[in-house]
């Protein structure tokens, strides 16, 4: 039921997709993975696009093959989302290059551990200031740009920010706060009349190069195309639904979890492979 209800409104919105041309983006976590994808279908859609992520030469050759692809204007600006000043220099450097903002990704992540829990605090708090406070940080930057333009914020996350699984402690704890911030802050925009959607994007394991190597050996899941997933956040975000699901029978997953709670942790566990040393 809750597959069929996806797929109802996922595709009675796509024929009004609005047209992603001219469309003023920032995009972080550009450089690599899903975000590097995003940023060669918004060129393709022929948006006005800035890039950001760590690494400054990586994000030049990002931006010289969206030139190619039919990019209206590109910018980039390198930071480092670890430091509590980059979120509002970044929005900034968008605004000002740009004239405003319509769309802001947020899809930038900290090194990720794949493994048990080994008490290492200060990692974790270090990793909930990039996955999470630079968000929080990023979009309230960004609102009145967004208000004014009737813009979308998109947030990244993963199943994990659902369902709590194996090896990703630091990393579902962060994913479950954008649930839980976004979440509610949609509610409150719409109860000011504010008009910014807030799009979650619930992932999946995506083939980039960092999951597959964090993964391997370690779960019996196949992985799914980054590409797709960079175009199904795209579409999410331009029809300015609540929640898109990566690939789309994760959604059925979730609502298995909550339906099912008395063999759903054995379950989940024999997806995962775990040989005590």
């Amino acid at each position: 039921l809750c597959c069929l209800l996806h797929f109802s409104i996922f595709y009675s919105l796509s024929h009004k997709q609005e047209s992603l041309s001219g469309a003023r983006v920032l995009l972080t976590g550009a450089s690599a993975g899903i975000g590097e994808q995003m940023a060669y279908h918004y060129a393709r859609f022929g948006a006005e696009i800035v890039l950001t992520a760590r690494r400054e030469a990586v994000l030049q050759k990002v931006v010289e093959k969206c030139l190619t692809l039919g990019a209206k204007n590109i910018f980039y600006i390198p930071a480092d989302m670890s430091s509590p000043s980059e979120p509002e220099k970044v929005v900034q450097f968008a605004v000002q290059k740009l004239g405003g903002l319509d769309y802001l990704v947020l899809n930038h992540i900290g090194v990720t551990r794949f493994q048990m829990w080994a008490g290492d605090v200060e990692y974790t708090r270090w990793l909930m200031q990039v996955n999470f406070f630079s968000y929080v940080a990023l979009a309230t930057a960004a609102l009145p740009t967004l208000e004014k333009n009737k813009g979308s914020l998109v947030v990244v996350s993963s199943l994990t920010g659902k369902i709590p699984t194996p090896f990703t402690t630091s990393y579902s704890a962060t994913k479950f706060a954008l649930d839980g911030f976004f979440s509610s802050l949609r509610h409150e925009l719409i109860m000011q009349k504010i008009n910014v959607s807030i799009t979650l994007c619930i992932l999946g394991l995506i083939d980039t190069d960092t999951a597959l190597e964090n993964t391997r050996g370690k779960v019996h899941l196949t992985a799914s195309s980054a590409p797709e997933a960079a175009l199904a956040i795209i579409r999410g975000g331009a029809t300015q639904v609540q929640e898109v699901f990566y690939p789309w029978w994760l959604q059925l997953v979730c609502c298995l979890w909550v339906l099912s709670p008395s063999d759903r942790d054995q379950v989940l566990q024999s997806y995962y492979n775990y040989s005590s040393p």
